[in-house]
């Protein structure tokens, strides 16, 4: 069997073809790291949306809205971006529409792909086995930040990436590829200690106390599963998440 090919988009705005590939979204600080949180504690099913005007039409549909700009919750929004309030809330049946400064645009720039996937250290071994169970052509898509390139998620790349290589079912020659995983290589003993003089998005987030969230964020497999995007909504193949995982919120280094 020929090993599939790896690519990276550093940021969504890279023109990187998606046709015939699967795509892994990537917004470590917060979105991806939060839509893992809310599966967790139970939501059935999540609508990524792009504009704050889109999430309106979902009120009266019984949605609960989740609404973040600049990494603060926005107006009457039930939900902004934090996976730990998330984790604190039973949200077994309810369904959410998602708007985000930065993640929820990644999600839909996979849109076309053959299948679209949701990524973060919270979930990072169960979207490998995931991955090396269909090993198509992957494109990893890193949010960024408002459309610059950012650390945390590149740092995620690197460290998916090191997973798939290391089955030999996947390759890369792509650059942007090899280098998050030498970026991996140089933060791999502490993701969070190596991001926090590096990536400004920390620093904002704990500006507004979110400093939590940060700690989760870089925390593995938290959050056990695999949100796949289908007909503009994203779900979950089982409905047995669990809410148990609403532990204490302190970094792991392993």
């Amino acid at each position: 069997m020929n090993a599939s090919p790896i690519s990276v988009a550093l940021t969504p705005a890279a023109p990187i073809s998606i046709e015939g590939c699967t795509v892994v979204a990537v917004d470590i600080l917060r979105a991806t790291t939060a839509i893992c949180a809310a599966f967790q504690a139970g939501a059935e099913e999540i609508v990524p949306l792009d504009t704050l005007e889109a999430l309106e039409g979902y009120r009266d549909k019984g949605y609960l809205l989740a609404a973040e700009r600049g990494g603060k919750k926005i107006g009457d929004a039930h939900y902004g971006n934090s996976p730990t309030e998330y984790l604190r809330h039973d949200l077994h049946g309810q369904r959410l529409a998602y708007s985000t400064t930065n993640g929820t645009r990644c999600i839909l720039r996979g849109a076309a792909a053959d299948a679209t996937l949701v990524g973060a250290f919270a979930n990072i071994t169960a979207l490998t086995s995931r991955l090396l169970s269909c090993p198509n052509p992957l494109v990893i898509i890193c949010s960024g930040w408002e459309g610059n390139f950012c650390v945390e998620d590149t740092l995620f790349a690197g460290a998916l990436i090191e997973r798939l290589l290391d089955s030999g079912r996947y390759s890369t020659t792509s650059d942007a590829a090899r280098m998050a995983l030498d970026l991996w290589h140089l933060g791999k003993d502490d993701p969070y200690a190596y991001c926090l003089p590096r990536a400004y998005h920390i620093q904002r987030l704990d500006s507004f106390g979110a400093h939590d969230d940060v700690l989760f964020a870089f925390r593995r497999d938290t959050c056990p599963v695999v949100p796949f995007l289908k007909e503009g909504a994203l779900k979950v193949k089982t409905s047995n998440t669990s809410s148990a995982s609403r532990t204490s919120h302190t970094r792991d280094n392993a």
